[in-house]
């Protein structure tokens, strides 16, 4: 198994994540952008709301490095 096909099976879960993390997020929550303060609930703890938000933006930013990779290994085979 050549290196190429691992990272598009893994390009493959993260796409499949960040599907589900972007229906879960609600309505228009996931494309509101928020600025990036957090908010927290009287306690001071983030809410699940502020996990899920976090979680989706990273997961963005890995299949954006990833369909990168994806591009330079087929580029340079």
């Amino acid at each position: 198994m050549s290196i190429y096909n691992i990272v598009l099976v893994l390009a493959i879960i993260v796409s499949l994540c960040l599907i589900i993390m972007v229906l879960f997020t609600g309505k228009a929550d996931a494309m509101s952008g928020g600025g990036g303060s957090i908010r927290t609930n009287f306690k001071g703890k983030a809410g699940f709301d502020d996990y899920m938000s976090r979680a989706t933006f990273v997961l963005g930013g890995l299949f954006i490095s990833l369909m990168l990779l994806l591009n330079y290994l087929a580029s340079n085979s």
